[in-house]
C-alpha cells in the first residue's frame, strides 16, 4: 500500500503597512514554483511553535524582528510535489525594513490593485479576504428609526466604514424597499460593500437593488446545498459545527457571536474571548467577533484570532477604527 504523503506545515506572513499595502515575495530560482509571488514566510521545524516558526524564518528571509504578529487563517492546498498547510499570522508591528536575503523579490501590493504575476495557487482565497475590512457594520433601523440609522450610518462610512450588513427583520414593504435603496446608494457612494441579511431578503432582493452579496442566518447557512452565486457571502455562527459548515461551503467570512453579554440578547450565554478563540482555532475563513463590543475590543480581537469586529448599536465607533489595517 502506497503511503499517504505527509502535510508540510508553513507558517505565512501577511506583513501590512499602515496604508493597508501587504508585503509579498518572488521564488527564487532553484526553489518549487520559482518565479511566483506569495507571502514571506517557512516551514515549520518538528515540535517548533507556529508563532516562534514565523519569527524565525522573517528573520532568516527578511532581516525584520516580528513585534505584533496575530493568528488570522489556516489553509491547506495540495500541489503537485506536496500538500502544505498555511497558518496565516497577520504582521501589524515589526523592527527593520524588509530586505531580500534569500535573492527574492520583494513588492508591496494592495489587495484591489495587485501588479505582479503569477501568484501561487493557495493564495487566491486569501487575496480574496484581504479586501475584507477590520469592521463590519449592521443595520438597526427598526429601532432607531430609518432616519436616524441613514445618518449614523453615513457618518460611520464617512470615517471609513467600508463592510455593511443590511439586517431589517422589523421593517418590510416598501420602507423595507426604500430602506435598502438608500443604503446601497449609500455604501456604494462611499465604496463600501453591502450584504443583505438572508432574514431580511435574499438573492433576488440583492440583485433587485445591485447589493454586494448575502449574510446568512445561521438557520439559513445550515439549509444550504452550496454556496450561492454572489460575489460576497457572510454568515452568522455560534457555534463549531456552523463555523464548520461556513468553511466547508467557502463562506468569504463569518462572524461569531455572542463573544459579550449584549442587550439585544440578554438569555444567550456569551462565549467569552477564551471560547471564542477556541471555536475559531484552525479556521479557513475569517472570522469576526459580534456581541458588547466596541471600538476598544479591535485589538483583543486579533489577538485572538478574529478578523476584526462587527458592531450594530454601537456602529458609529466604526468611525474610529474603520481604515485600520
Amino acid at each position: 500500500m502506497p503511503s499517504v504523503p505527509s502535510v508540510v506545515e508553513v507558517a505565512a506572513a501577511i506583513i501590512t503597512r499602515n496604508d493597508g499595502s501587504f508585503l509579498l515575495a518572488r521564488r527564487p530560482e532553484g526553489k518549487p514554483y520559482a518565479g511566483y509571488w506569495e507571502f514571506p514566510g517557512g516551514k515549520v521545524n518538528p515540535g517548533e511553535p507556529l508563532l516562534h516558526a514565523l519569527k524565525r524564518e522573517l528573520l532568516e528571509e527578511l532581516g525584520i524582528h516580528v513585534k505584533h504578529a496575530y493568528p488570522w487563517i489556516v489553509r491547506a492546498f495540495t500541489y503537485p510535489h506536496a500538500t502544505v498547510r498555511l497558518h496565516f499570522y497577520r504582521v501589524l508591528e515589526w523592527h527593520g525594513e524588509p530586505h531580500p536575503y534569500e535573492d527574492q523579490e520583494l513588492s508591496w501590493q494592495l489587495a484591489d490593485n495587485i501588479s505582479v504575476e503569477p501568484l501561487l495557487p493557495a493564495n487566491a482565497p486569501v487575496l480574496h479576504a484581504l479586501h475584507l475590512p477590520p469592521v463590519y457594520g449592521i443595520t438597526n433601523a427598526a429601532e432607531w428609526g430609518p432616519k436616524v440609522a441613514a445618518a449614523r450610518i453615513e457618518h460611520a462610512l464617512q470615517k471609513g466604514l467600508r463592510l455593511l450588513q443590511l439586517r431589517e427583520k422589523g421593517i418590510q414593504g416598501k420602507a423595507l424597499d426604500t430602506f435598502t435603496r438608500e443604503m446601497t446608494a449609500l455604501a456604494h457612494h462611499y465604496g463600501a460593500r453591502i450584504l443583505v441579511n438572508s432574514g431580511t431578503g435574499n438573492a433576488s432582493l440583492c440583485h433587485e437593488f445591485g447589493m454586494d452579496g448575502i449574510h446568512f442566518t445561521s438557520a439559513d447557512l445550515m439549509h444550504l446545498s452550496k454556496r450561492p452565486d454572489v460575489k460576497w457571502c457572510g454568515a452568522s455562527c455560534h457555534n463549531a459545527e456552523e463555523l464548520f459548515r461556513a468553511g466547508q461551503l467557502e463562506m468569504d467570512f463569518a462572524v461569531l457571536a455572542p463573544v459579550l453579554p449584549t442587550s439585544s440578547h440578554p438569555d444567550s450565554p456569551a462565549l467569552g474571548w477564551r471560547k471564542f478563540a477556541r471555536l475559531i482555532h484552525g479556521s479557513s475563513i475569517p472570522v469576526y467577533a459580534l456581541g458588547g463590543l466596541g471600538s476598544e475590543d479591535l485589538a483583543i480581537a486579533w489577538e485572538h484570532g478574529a478578523h476584526g469586529i462587527a458592531l450594530m448599536r454601537r456602529i458609529g465607533q466604526a468611525c474610529d477604527i474603520g481604515r485600520k489595517a
